[in-house]
């Protein structure tokens, strides 16, 4: 499985980013899966639910079933939080891992960077981002610059990544 992040400040448009990118990712014959970290609390269950009164009776995990899907909840319950790699070895193999967060490790990233958001570019300390897509130009930049208003050129540019042609992928790229 190929790992691939989408970086960048709250309210960059990561998540904007990613909603359009499946989808032309998906018909271009990538099997894509997600992982998106939070930085707070959340909950996928509901109050009074029988699998939320599983999980509050002490269960460690529970899993709910039905024709179309299936979810796993896993307490943690004063353990470490799980690292990427540890979560990445749960799911299921795909072409392509979409990684919302995590931007402190080392994976693969493009970052989304909006003047707007009034935060520093993460690329300058990051080594491991290989791209920037931005609404702004960003002269001297040294990874391909894509336009953050374009999906279909990031999505061209994450299935060249994918072919694994860096010549290509650096030529693809937005002036």
């Amino acid at each position: 499985m190929k790992v691939l992040g989408i970086s960048g400040w709250s309210g960059a448009g990561k998540t904007t980013l990613l909603a359009e990118l499946i989808p032309l990712l998906v018909a271009r014959g990538v099997k894509v899966s997600t992982i998106k970290h939070a930085h707070h609390e959340f909950d996928v269950d509901k109050p009074g639910k029988d699998s939320y009164r599983h999980r509050e009776a002490g269960a460690s995990e529970v899993l709910i079933s039905s024709e179309k899907r299936y979810a796993i909840m896993h307490e943690l319950r004063d353990v470490a939080e799980p690292t990427l790699e540890e979560l990445l070895a749960r799911l299921s193999p795909v072409d392509l891992v979409l990684v919302e967060g995590f931007k402190k490790s080392g994976h693969a990233k493009i970052e989304v960077w909006r003047a707007s958001v009034g935060k520093p570019m993460l690329q300058p300390d990051d080594p491991s981002i290989i791209a920037v897509a931005s609404d702004a130009p960003l002269p001297g930049l040294p990874v391909p610059l894509l336009d953050a208003n374009r999906p279909q050129q990031i999505a061209e540019f994450v299935m060249t990544w994918l072919a694994g042609d860096k010549r290509e992928v650096r030529r693809g790229a937005a002036e």
